[in-house]
């Protein structure tokens, strides 16, 4: 995007995050991709070179779970390309810029698809981790959650203290129901929103994908924050096509100057 578009797009999306009520950002894999995390998909994704991972995954953990629970005790030495880069990452300006967003009163709610944690140490609070959180246990019975750190694991597979529900890492396998209090509160954050930010997602992954349009079927807007094209770009009202990192400071810095104006 030649600069002086950009920054047209980018002095137009202050505004109308300014004069929004309940704006909700919608995050994918392109804003980890800037603080060193492989994405899954696209030319250099993980499941591009790799091959996708087992369909079954859940499944298998359903049917035996103190299996999975010791296979993953025994790799847990054996760091790949993709946890290695997860456990060295750290939030990029893209996610100091939420949190700016957040704090500044412009953003009321992130829902991310991100496992990183990167968010929760960049300083937002209001966030809904829709495919879980790789620092976190939970329990499929009840959904609570706990720091790895924090779970005394005694047995093989562990239990929930509260319910007896058997524990598991927070992150959703393939073929795991989305946990129902984070799908809840994704479905309560669209309602409310008539300002959608579209950052980093490559917009194919259910039932992410669909918030954005349930979105625009009640008139509220779309701001796709992205360096590529996807499948909403034509369904947004403004597109800002720059690295998050680089396009979401700026808008900062727009709204702080829009503030001191009013």
């Amino acid at each position: 995007m030649p600069p002086q578009e950009l920054a047209t797009s980018i002095e137009y999306a202050a505004k109308v995050i300014a004069g929004s009520r309940h704006v909700v950002a919608l995050v994918g894999a392109g804003l980890s991709a800037e603080s060193g995390i492989p994405t899954f998909r696209g030319p250099d994704g993980l499941w591009t070179k790799h091959g996708e991972p087992d369909l079954r995954d859940y499944e298998r953990f359903a049917a035996d779970p103190k299996t999975w629970w010791e296979m993953r005790i025994e790799r847990q030495g054996q760091l790949g390309e993709f946890v290695e880069a997860l456990n060295s990452a750290i939030p990029n300006p893209g996610h100091l810029a939420l949190s700016d967003m957040e704090t500044g009163g412009w953003l009321q709610h992130t829902i991310t698809q991100n496992i990183d944690n990167l968010h929760r140490l960049a300083g937002n609070q209001h966030i809904t981790e829709i495919h879980g959180n790789r620092t976190l246990l939970r329990c499929i019975g009840c959904s609570r959650r706990w720091p790895l750190e924090e779970f005394p694991i005694d047995e093989l597979p562990p239990h929930c203290p509260d319910c007896q529900g058997i524990v598991k890492g927070d992150t959703v396998m393939f073929g795991e129901p989305i946990p129902p209090d984070a799908l809840d509160e994704c479905v309560t954050q669209t309602r409310r929103c008539d300002c959608m930010l579209l950052v980093g997602t490559s917009a194919v992954v259910y039932p992410a994908a669909g918030f954005p349009i349930d979105v625009k079927r009640t008139g509220g807007t779309l701001i796709e924050i992205n360096s590529n094209e996807t499948p909403l770009t034509e369904m947004s009202d403004i597109v800002v096509r720059a690295p998050a990192g680089e396009s979401l400071p700026l808008i900062v810095d727009a709204l702080k100057a829009l503030a001191k104006t009013a």
